[in-house]
């Protein structure tokens, strides 16, 4: 019986405590109304505990509950500072560290992997792991020829497992948008079960991360680690140094702060650009800063590919919210297919909810802060709740296309926020993004 199924039952009472944990709370949170405390003090305790719960069970579970927990973390920024403060050093463990294997069933994968002589292919190699993620584990190691090497070891049974917690969690997505407002979690959730797919495939990855590595090598600005060797569910990459970024999230001086940040959203556009892929699982434990100033960037599993069309698409997706009128905007959206085209809206009211999201775009410089985060995020519930026939929230649209893209670039304004990082986001939108200055699509000119 292989390892994560045979843990199933504990995995699934744990995610079945969430949705009872939750309506304790709740009563909890009625029977202090009825002695005097305000409705709003109430909802915030009921919101601090349920938060406190989740990201605790969350942080227990490889598989589809730690994936969606490493992503939810990406928005503590948009969490009010009472939630936020108590468990934010609790998310930055959660995006770094997860239980590990036994050393015999880490050496069961290599063996099937890489062959039952898989040790001679190492000098060295540390039987406790490095790191560990929603998927598999990280061993620091030399191989043969002295280089050091990271080998990713994926969990065994963790299709099975994933698609399993995957099943559970979309179920229990009504419990976390008390604490997401404005964030549609259980699309958010569909679209990382897809993806898991890829994302399970090492040889995938191993192209992928291959790709990104010939497109950045001898870059001034970024490292992607050499893929070493790769066989069934063993990646074998050169060994990153660096300060994790959460670390630099948690005590980095502001300088470091603002170089991380500004390099993270330029990788991110840069990608699609240098090498037709963006990577879309921006969350701070797929990068290190090293000490020479470069960001240095892991786990490829999600990267999207990302054709020249897609590339204008972004572009114009990122200068919806700078054209100024409302009218504008309705064009652009409803051109882009965020609004049907016989859509009837009001243009202040899209004015209002889209303008504040493109600021870091009409500025020359911009710091992001878990302050403006949450502006926005609480400005985000009305569009959320507002579901009354004709109202905005019917009518806007996510189209299929951008479904990737949005994900990496929200996920990286999150991680902006966390950082609190100043820098002239507006120049690399129009470094990296033909579609953000307007001008004719080529591509529309060639299929014309």
């Amino acid at each position: 019986m292989s390892e994560i199924p045979r843990r199933a039952v504990t995995r699934t009472a744990k995610l079945a405590s969430l949705p009872l944990g939750f309506a304790g709370r709740t009563a909890l949170g009625l029977g202090k109304r009825t002695i005097g405390r305000p409705a709003e003090a109430v909802a915030l305790e009921v919101q601090r505990r349920t938060a406190e719960q989740l990201f605790a069970v969350l942080g227990e579970l490889k598989g589809g509950a730690m994936k969606v927990g490493q992503l939810l973390s990406i928005f503590e920024a948009g969490l009010p500072e009472e939630v936020a403060g108590p468990f934010r050093a609790s998310l930055t463990r959660l995006q770094e560290a997860a239980p590990p294997l036994p050393a015999a069933t880490t050496h069961r994968v290599l063996a099937e992997g890489l062959g039952p002589g898989w040790r001679n292919l190492f000098a060295e190699f540390d039987d406790k792991p490095a790191a560990a993620a929603s998927i598999g584990q990280v061993h620091k190691a030399v191989w043969h020829d002295g280089r050091t090497v990271a080998v990713k070891v994926q969990y065994p049974g963790a299709r099975q497992a994933l698609m399993s917690d995957f099943n559970q969690i979309s179920r229990l997505s009504r419990l976390f948008t008390p604490l997401f407002p404005g964030i549609e979690v259980k699309p958010v959730i569909a679209d990382l079960k897809r993806r898991l797919e890829k994302e399970l495939d090492y040889l995938d990855e191993a192209r992928a991360q291959t790709a990104f590595h010939d497109a950045y090598a001898d870059d001034p600005d970024f490292v992607v680690p050499a893929v070493v060797a790769q066989s069934g569910n063993v990646l074998v990459t050169e060994w990153l140094e660096g300060t994790p970024l959460a670390k630099v999230i948690a005590e980095g001086p502001q300088d470091r702060r603002d170089r991380a940040g500004l390099l993270l959203f330029r990788f991110l556009l840069s990608g699609p650009a240098r090498c037709q892929m963006i990577h879309i699982d921006p969350h701070p434990g797929n990068f290190r800063l090293l000490d020479d100033g470069r960001l240095g960037v892991m786990d490829f599993g999600g990267a999207a590919r990302v054709p020249a069309e897609l590339q204008w698409a972004i572009g114009r997706m990122l200068r919806i919210g700078t054209l100024g009128s409302g009218e504008a905007m309705v064009a652009a959206a409803k051109e882009e297919g965020f609004l049907a085209p016989d859509a009837e809206v009001d243009p202040e009211q899209v004015a209002a909810i889209v303008t504040p999201h493109a600021v870091p775009f009409t500025q020359e410089t911009f710091k992001y802060s878990r302050e403006w985060m949450r502006r926005e995020t609480q400005r985000g519930i009305g569009l959320a709740t507002d579901l009354r026939p004709g109202g905005l929230a019917r009518q806007l649209r996510l189209p299929p296309q951008y479904l990737a893209v949005s994900r990496a670039l929200s996920g990286c304004g999150g991680v902006l926020c966390q950082l609190e990082a100043e820098g002239p986001f507006r120049a690399e939108a129009e470094r990296w993004l033909p579609g953000f200055a307007g001008g004719e699509d080529p591509g529309a000119a060639e299929t014309a």
